[in-house]
């Protein structure tokens, strides 16, 4: 591996290296998009589909599907046999459901644990139970599941070729937004910015 391979600042180089390390277990090309839910079974991962929860009263169906789906993108829970059972919403697209999913299964392969099990009241609806990881994991395991979906590499190789944030998460299956995500937090923002000024000023 080339140097050049790598963004610059050696926190944003550790995470490349562990995305990289979870693309090469998955067998997938530095090219090539990640598909997630290939890599879910590995990490203990169980994903079901939303119509499959039972137990959940009507309203609460309703509200998680209409006016609070902008709230959750996916949930998690323990099992007694070790394994975890994820939860992804159904009205988010394929981009964004990829997105959360990888981001779970960083928090099982980089072995972050919850740090807490609260409870926490509010008002009179009863007690809520609220599972966290430290901030610290949370944040690695977005940059690393990032990473692992849209390579340093290949963002700056497609970014050169003229590509727009739009046609490199079509690509690679996320959204424009965690590409640029991706350009900003690897230096590669004000290049992007650079070329799309360029190319819109061809004839």
């Amino acid at each position: 591996m080339l140097l050049g391979d790598l963004p610059p600042g050696e926190k944003w180089r550790n995470y490349e290296l562990k995305a990289l390390g979870l693309r090469d277990f998955a067998g997938v090309r530095i090219d090539q998009p990640l598909n997630p839910f290939n890599l879910a079974q590995f990490a203990n991962l169980i994903v079901v589909r939303f119509d499959q929860v039972t137990g959940l009263s009507e309203k609460a169906r309703e509200h998680l599907l209409g006016s609070g789906s902008e709230k959750w993108s996916g949930g998690a829970c323990s099992l007694p046999n070790g394994m975890k059972l994820v939860i992804l919403n159904p009205t988010h697209g394929r981009a964004r459901t990829n997105a959360t999913l990888m981001e779970e299964i960083c928090h099982v392969f980089l072995g972050h644990q919850p740090n807490r099990l609260s409870i926490v009241t509010r008002d009179d609806r009863g007690k809520v139970m609220n599972r966290d990881y430290r901030k610290a994991d949370e944040e690695e395991a977005y940059a690393v599941g990032a990473a692992a979906l849209v390579p340093y590499a290949s963002l700056k190789r497609q970014l050169l070729q003229g590509k727009t944030s739009k046609e490199i998460g079509l690509h690679f299956g996320v959204s424009p937004e965690l590409v640029e995500y991706r350009m900003k937090v690897t230096r590669l923002w004000q290049e992007h910015k650079d070329l799309s000024r360029k190319g819109s000023g061809r004839v």
